[in-house]
């Protein structure tokens, strides 16, 4: 197995598909899917695709985990999980010609000994892969030394690791060299420029803030020896490889669904490195990825 994929808040996403939407009355579709989904199930599902063997693991518990579990087995994905006892959570994407809506549920915390089972299957996983890809937000109930753990563990066994993670949990994960983060450009400057970020959204409005937004790329990576790769949506691309500061135009696309692209180019990212291209073609492979995702209405695929 390539790829070991983590993600610790699994997802089963409801896809609806409106021609518009009217607040406040009832609107009816006849155009809905149900996927599994969340940021890592993304990540395995566009690898599988690409060719890759991917394997996934996560904490799952409730009355939804065979629904989940008969998903991934849909779309030939290859999952090991730790019982958490603690239901599914359900995220809605609403389609309409002009927007697209994601409503998300919070997760619900995992049982006491979930941590612990599933760092007992991590430990006998991590010795039969070489890339390990640690994507999104842990669920409440897990520590904060979960996600350092498994990267100092990764390693150790001289794993190449990839993080889309953002906040603490990245914060706390760079002292163990990660070679490749990528949060998206919003969840970086949260987590390191918070003086950027206003209505939610990140102020790159002038040369100033756009400056502050590259000073703290290099620093990161010229601190912690790793590369920096920031999403932004079908905006540009940030991204910095040891001394050298890189940024990448997204091409136009007709777009159906953005959900899952950050993760379809995460996936095409990584597959590329895997098959030794450097690090500007991995990321132009990873665009490509991101945006065969964006013509498609299921989340987190490209064909």
């Amino acid at each position: 197995m390539a790829f070991l994929t983590v993600c610790l808040n699994p997802t089963i996403q409801k896809t609806l598909h409106f021609s518009s939407i009217i607040p406040g009355t009832v609107n009816r579709t006849a155009s809905h899917r149900v996927d599994v989904s969340g940021k890592g199930i993304n990540v395995t599902r566009v690898l599988t695709q690409l060719g890759k063997k991917a394997l996934h693991l996560t904490q799952l518990g409730g009355v939804m985990k065979p629904l989940f579990l008969s998903l991934c087995e849909k779309d030939e994905l290859s999952v090991e999980w730790a019982e958490s006892g603690s239901e599914i959570r359900f995220c809605y994407t609403v389609l309409t010609e002009s927007a697209v809506t994601e409503l998300v549920e919070e997760s619900q915390p995992v049982s006491a000994g979930t941590e612990e089972r599933l760092q007992e299957k991590y430990e006998n996983l991590i010795s039969s892969v070489s890339h390990l890809i640690i994507s999104g937000t842990k669920a409440a109930g897990f520590s904060d030394n979960i996600f350092p753990e498994m990267a100092r563990k990764a390693k150790e066994k001289g794993l190449y690791i990839i993080l889309d993670i953002k906040g603490k949990d990245l914060i706390n994960c760079l002292k163990y060299d990660p070679d490749i983060i990528k949060p998206n450009l919003y969840e970086f400057a949260a987590t390191f420029t918070p003086e950027l970020i206003k209505d939610n959204d990140v102020l790159l409005n002038d040369d100033k803030a756009i400056e502050k937004i590259k000073t703290a790329i290099m620093d990161i990576t010229q601190k912690y020896k790793c590369n920096v790769i920031l999403t932004n949506g079908g905006k540009k691309i940030f991204s910095a490889n040891k001394n050298s500061l890189m940024e990448f135009d997204i091409p136009s696309v007709k777009t159906v669904n953005t959900i899952g692209c950050g993760d379809a180019f995460t996936a095409g990212l990584a597959s590329a490195l895997k098959d030794g291209a450097n690090f500007e073609n991995a990321i132009k492979e990873g665009i490509r990825c991101g945006a065969l995702n964006a013509g498609l209405e299921k989340p987190g695929c490209i064909h």
